[in-house]
């Protein structure tokens, strides 16, 4: 169990492919460990290749690749980052960001603080 204090420092998102609720991404300590987990009613198709459904967890010690994929690059990101005031290294905050707009069937929804239940 994570004591409370630890819950305001971790990040949480909800990943949907085609609408449907597929997972969470969360990220454990801020651009170090990040754990993605398929959601135990989701019977659809794999959010990746890289993550198939044979395994429901997946652990990454820097950000995970699939999800960098997403971020938008070039002009776009240096527009995203003046607009949103967004440090370049936070790329979990870059995701929340385009969540809702990502190239292909994947979206991406924050989880606020609010919604995250105290015994994580």
């Amino acid at each position: 169990m994570i004591n409370a204090g630890r819950k305001h420092d971790m990040r949480k998102a909800h990943v949907f492919l085609h609408d449907l609720k597929a997972g969470e991404l969360l990220e454990l300590e801020k651009g170090r460990k990040y754990v993605f987990e398929y959601d135990s009613n989701y019977n659809g198709s794999p959010v990746s290749v890289t993550m198939p459904l044979s395994r429901k967890k997946f652990h990454f010690d820097n950000f995970p690749p699939f999800f960098e994929g997403l971020l938008p690059e070039g002009t776009n990101l240096d527009l995203l980052l003046l607009n949103k005031k967004i440090d370049k290294n936070d790329l979990f905050k870059i995701l929340m960001a385009v969540g809702n707009d990502t190239v292909g069937a994947v979206t991406i929804q924050e989880v606020n603080d609010e919604e995250m239940p105290d015994n994580l």
